[in-house]
């Protein structure tokens, strides 16, 4: 059969995803702005862009800040720091970006590091020393930071130990010592603590950079620091849930003008009646105490959101919040409209963003963080990039 030129062609896949992740890129941009002008001129901003942006595509999410002046950006391991190199690769965004891996490398990943030009993280002799050999084999220095434990107890040197390390890399011909930094166990909360932390680091630091005679690249202050304490911005400083619109909780307030980056959406797909003593979902956990509409909406926890938002979250239709009933399932929740009768099938139903609830909103009912909520919305979920 051949067809007329002028017919057109059935698209692929349907023009509406049933749940999408819009992602602003202005209001990301904006963000960058508020924080540097927080931080000032004089320090650099390290973009956090693990976990694929926080959910948001660190591949859109790199460039986009690019071009706000961004060139340092942290990732959880080389795996990321590879696709994010690329990615910026094929944005053509700028060459110097600088790309840090925050996980202690295992010795077989360590040559890729030297292949892409990723910055390494030193926590310990043994990694030095791992790191030295491969540097040694392939006739190019790795580039390194060290990282030192100040009270994270997660990864990095103990400071009693850490003058040693960093007098050791420093000493080595086979590794280029570029900076050394700790991390905050309790920035939005514990002021006194963070301070103890910061004070511990900055010691041993100043101790090496006098015996060294010459600085490293300094960087300690995460998100809750950056809001909370201007003494831990230091040389550089690291936000990440703030890029994306959020302080680390909601108790948590900041004067920066942050605006939300994802708004995560779906849509109606059916409503109904339901009479008085009807049952929603499984394990009938909602039963209806009038006559009630109820809409079923297209996302669910193979989407990323949470089950045991069952029965507490809210919902935006139209401007208008309404409650999620009943057990969330796989791909589809239910929503009481009450005697509503305005909502139609296909009307988009915001779960949070800028219209609407924040992912901080959603996880105080559940006990969680917004970055956890952020960080779970799958891969099924399109994003949908705006500005």
């Amino acid at each position: 059969m051949i067809l007329d030129a002028s017919e057109k062609k059935t698209p692929v896949y349907p023009p509406v995803n049933l749940s999408e992740a819009l992602i602003s890129l202005g209001n990301l941009r904006h963000n960058a702005r508020q924080i540097k002008a927080q931080i000032g001129q004089s320090r650099r901003l390290m973009a956090i862009v693990k976990a694929n942006a926080y959910g948001h595509n660190a591949g859109k999410v790199a460039p986009a800040l690019v071009q706000e002046g961004v060139s340092d950006f942290g990732v959880a391991n080389i795996n990321e720091a590879i696709h994010l190199r690329k990615a910026l690769q094929a944005a053509q965004a700028r060459e110097d970006s600088q790309i840090l891996a925050f996980a202690s490398p295992l010795e077989c990943q360590m040559p890729f590091y030297l292949q892409h030009e990723i910055d390494l993280t030193v926590t310990n002799f043994e990694t030095a020393k791992l790191a030295e050999a491969v540097s040694k084999n392939h006739g190019k220095n790795l580039t390194v930071h060290l990282k030192i434990d100040t009270g994270m107890g997660r990864l990095g040197i103990q400071p009693r130990e850490g003058f040693a390390l960093a007098r050791y890399v420093e000493a080595s011909p086979y590794l280029n010592l570029k900076g050394i930094y700790t991390h905050f166990s309790d920035s939005g909360e514990d002021l006194a603590f963070t301070r103890n932390q910061l004070e511990i680091y900055k010691k041993l630091v100043s101790e090496f950079e006098h015996e060294a005679k010459r600085t490293v690249l300094k960087h300690a202050a995460n998100s809750g620091a950056i809001i909370s304490d201007n003494d831990t911005y230091l040389d550089m400083v690291r936000p990440g849930i703030l890029l994306y619109g959020y302080t680390p909780a909601k108790s948590l307030t900041t004067a920066l003008d942050l605006r939300r980056v994802m708004q995560f959406q779906a849509h109606v797909l059916f409503t109904k009646w339901v009479e008085k003593g009807a049952t929603v979902s499984y394990g009938r956990r909602w039963i209806a105490t009038r006559r009630t509409r109820v809409a079923t909406v297209s996302v669910g926890y193979a989407d990323g959101y949470h089950r045991a938002l069952s029965n507490k979250a809210k919902v935006c239709i139209n401007g208008n919040l309404y409650e999620q009933i009943g057990s969330v399932t796989m791909d589809q929740i239910m929503v009481s409209l009450g005697e509503d009768s305005s909502v139609q099938v296909g009307d988009p139903v915001v779960l949070f963003g800028w219209d609407g609830l924040g992912a901080n909103d959603l996880a105080e009912q559940i006990g969680t963080i917004g970055y956890e909520l952020l960080c779970a919305v799958s891969p099924r979920v399109k994003r949908v990039f705006i500005d």
